[in-house]
């Protein structure tokens, strides 16, 4: 919070890093492609790269990892002519997903999603796009390459991928992250199957802690995927001239993908609902199975005990504290009573 106080005051346009440091250094992947054509380079020190404007018929894409350099962030700006308010919101981690339209190129926000099984969180990433026809820039966060995946694809020439333009490889981009959704979708799944027998073996608190937490991770991801369903959906309607028609359809294929992983989440939110609603049920019949058990055995001595404080009282002049056979006709009572009384329960069910 303190260092978003920190663009307070300051001009529309200022690239004002907003996160903590999350690499040592920024690694920039480049690629250059064509069908027939393609030219990789790897760069760790981003004083020795010269930015410049490649021609439109190659793809050129420039992956950076690590985004703590606002100076960077300021010279690939400058070099490729983007709109200082797309650099201010590429520093600004806490933005939310979003599509953007502008006179030289289209600016994307995506947030990637990684869910740790044990601590049962999930931790986000912003990663922004930026693309116009020949040109595609990325940024994220960490050192992680979540476009493994993609470089693999161009390396390998299969599929469309080297066939096609920009607004293709923005596409698989989009694509791979989405598709990472599913996969911590199946891993909440999981644990949820998991907490549910849990619940039906054991109502120990800590379940119930366990199903808050989960509860509060999918909220995180239902406000993550809400806004970009919509910022997918502006994407697959877009009529720019930087998005050829023949990808709109794949791009349309995205939208649908989001919509499932939006189903997904409520689907979870309400079986996590109704674990919790199991949870306060097992707990509360639990409950009452002590409850039943402690009511016979009171019912059950009552009588009992009522006898026993009769003849236990110290009057000297009690008829049957001196027959013969007194004692055992009390006892003999007792356990007809007893035995009288788990006749009735039983018949009734209650053990």
């Amino acid at each position: 919070m303190s260092k978003r106080r920190k663009k307070i005051g300051l001009p529309p346009g200022s690239v004002i890093y907003t996160g903590n440091r999350k690499v040592e250094k920024i690694v920039i992947h480049y690629f250059q492609y064509e069908e027939k054509y393609l030219k990789e380079k790897i760069f760790d020190n981003h004083g020795k790269i010269v930015f410049h404007q490649s021609p439109n018929e190659k793809v050129n894409w420039y992956d950076i990892r690590g985004i703590h350099d606002t100076a960077l962030i300021e010279q690939i700006g400058s070099a490729f002519d983007i709109h200082p308010l797309i650099l201010e919101d590429v520093s600004n981690i806490h933005q939310r997903p979003k599509f953007e339209e502008y006179e030289k190129g289209i600016f994307i926000i995506i947030r990637a999603l990684v869910f740790d099984k044990e601590k049962l969180k999930i931790t986000t990433e912003q990663v922004a796009l930026y693309f116009r026809n020949g040109f595609v820039v990325t940024f994220q966060e960490t050192e992680s390459d979540l476009f493994e995946f993609v470089r693999k694809r161009i390396q390998n020439g299969k599929g469309r991928i080297r066939q096609r333009g920009t607004d293709y490889l923005v596409y698989s981009l989009l694509d791979v992250i989405v598709d990472n959704y599913f996969l911590v979708l199946e891993d909440i799944e999981v644990e949820i199957e998991l907490l549910e027998e849990k619940v039906l073996e054991n109502q120990d608190t800590s379940n119930k802690s366990e199903i808050h937490r989960l509860k509060k991770e999918l909220l995180v991801m239902r406000k993550t995927i809400a806004p970009l369903r919509e910022a997918i959906g502006h994407f697959a309607k877009t009529d720019s001239s930087f998005v050829e028609e023949n990808t709109a359809v794949f791009i349309r294929d995205l939208y649908d993908h989001t919509i499932q992983v939006m189903d997904a989440v409520e689907s979870f939110r309400d079986l996590l609902n109704g674990l919790q609603d199991l949870f306060i049920s097992e707990v509360s019949f639990k409950m009452n199975q002590v409850i039943q058990v402690l009511t016979i055995v009171s019912t059950v001595f009552i009588p009992l005990t009522f006898l026993a404080g009769i003849y236990g009282m110290n009057f000297e002049h009690m008829p049957e504290l001196h027959w013969k056979y007194g004692y055992f006709v009390l006892l003999g009572l007792m356990v007809t009573i007893f035995v009288g009384l788990m006749i009735y329960f039983k018949r009734k069910k209650w053990i």
